[in-house]
């Protein structure tokens, strides 16, 4: 079991350990010390103590209010935990409460540690971001385009302007669809064939390859399986499984030790149960679906799109190596001019964010995307509570994060529910707008 403390102590992980696909937590014995108590002295005079503990009330009333089942929060700034809240329970069944080692199922906020990893390898010359993606998906050489659809869903295709690059694949602007939402074409074509479900990467890249874009690549932005194809292209850059790669160049130096694609058996008791809105009984009850189950059996394909489990604690120390400019305790995961690459905005006037993790439509005004993050944009109007060119994703569970590079912070939130159906709940607007109203020093 780890602690928070292991991010600004001496704690030191295990040797690296090279694991099969697909990679697993590392199962570990470690009996933790103590964990970060947090007090109102710890915010010292960079926050109002008193709107600390609001922040933290508020988190706890998500769970007394039934809008989640489980909660735990974090907020770190100058590389000092500044609020650490858990509230609420991991499984229902068995009254199992929130816990420092609780592991939840991150979705979407795999695709930051899958671009970091990327980006590893734009580091060593192994590709540049204007590359045609085909240079290393040559399967991706003859991809068509949809041009027109017809009232009974038949639809023409046309050839590719160009060939869409790595810079468009990494900020969803190449043209792929997803299969999570969308009537059109393309979409379909991925729901139909369940092509996220595929056995492995080869056999998701042949699916894909076979899937008309959306649109000429550059043309617009949409949310798209590209960061699963930016783990085939991991793949075959590094000579590694995805998750041996992530292993190596992440999880391991970053003592990411409750990472993983599934959880091992040793360890599933710490690992959360989800939750879906159930409209006749208008509660969140537990998903039983093998899909959500994160057990090596039900695990395919390494997802680099959403396919990782993590602790609060585990993604902490991703989210201050970010903060520290790609480095926690001596190992330089990044170069500061590369994350600062990722996260610059890329897209032109015209390329509207539509979906963004758990932030609402009215936040899109000031929305924008890099590399695999998306980008906050601060006029000084006051709208905004994020220092500008803050950066963030989240997860489809729930799970949210930030981090701010203005004001040197950054906050985390788990929780496992699926919103679909629900009543709509803004975790990240809420805690966005107490954390900056309880920052003095700004």
């Amino acid at each position: 079991m780890k602690c928070l403390r292991k991010l600004y102590g001496t704690c030191m992980g295990a040797a690296a350990l090279i694991l099969t696909s697909p990679v697993a937590a590392q199962t570990t014995t470690q009996a933790s010390t103590s964990f970060p108590v947090y007090s109102s002295e710890a915010a010292g005079s960079d926050f109002d103590p008193a709107k600390i503990a609001a922040l933290e009330a508020r988190m706890k009333k998500f769970v007394e209010d039934g809008d989640a089942k489980g909660i735990a929060t974090l907020l770190v700034k100058d590389g000092k935990v500044i609020s650490h809240m858990q509230a609420g329970l991991r499984r229902v069944s068995d009254n199992a409460p929130i816990t420092e080692d609780t592991i939840y199922r991150i979705y979407s906020m795999t695709k930051p540690v899958t671009g970091v990893a990327l980006m590893t390898l734009f580091e060593q010359g192994k590709f540049s971001l204007d590359d045609p993606i085909s240079k290393f998906i040559p399967e991706f050489e003859n991809l068509t385009v949809v041009k027109s659809v017809e009232a009974d869903g038949s639809f023409e295709v046309e050839p590719l302007n160009r060939q869409p690059t790595m810079r468009e694949l990494m900020s969803h602007t190449a043209g792929f669809a997803y299969g999570l939402y969308g009537d059109d074409p393309s979409n379909k074509m991925f729901k139909e064939k369940q092509i996220l479900g595929s056995a492995d990467m080869k056999s998701f890249i042949d699916a894909v390859a076979k899937v008309p874009l959306m649109s000429q690549p550059g043309e617009r932005w949409f949310y798209s399986a590209s960061v699963d194809i930016q783990g085939a292209i991991v793949e075959r850059l590094s000579g590694q499984s995805f998750g041996e790669y992530l292993q190596m160049t992440i999880f391991d130096p970053l003592d990411m030790d409750d990472t993983g694609f599934y959880v091992p058996e040793a360890d599933y008791d710490r690992f959360s149960g989800v939750y879906g809105y159930h409209p006749v009984t208008k509660e969140f009850g537990r998903v039983p679906f093998p899909q959500v189950a994160f057990k090596k059996s039900t695990v395919k394909m390494e997802s680099g799109g959403g396919g990782l489990v993590a602790t609060l604690d585990d993604y902490a120390r991703f989210c201050q190596m970010l903060a520290n400019g790609g480095e926690l305790n001596g190992k330089q995961i990044i170069k500061p001019e590369t994350l600062k690459l990722m996260r610059t905005n890329v897209l032109k006037e015209n390329q509207k964010v539509n979906i963004a993790g758990t932030l609402t439509p009215a936040a899109m005004e000031y929305l924008g995307f890099g590399l695999d993050f998306g980008t906050i944009k601060n006029d000084g109007s006051g709208k905004v509570p994020h220092g500008d060119g803050t950066y963030f994703w989240g997860g489809a569970a729930g799970t949210w994060f930030w981090v701010d590079p203005v004001n040197n912070l950054y906050f985390i939130g788990m929780i496992q529910r699926f919103p679909q159906n629900g009543p709509p709940t803004d975790f990240r607007g809420i805690s966005g707008k107490m954390v900056y109203d309880a920052l003095t020093d700004k």
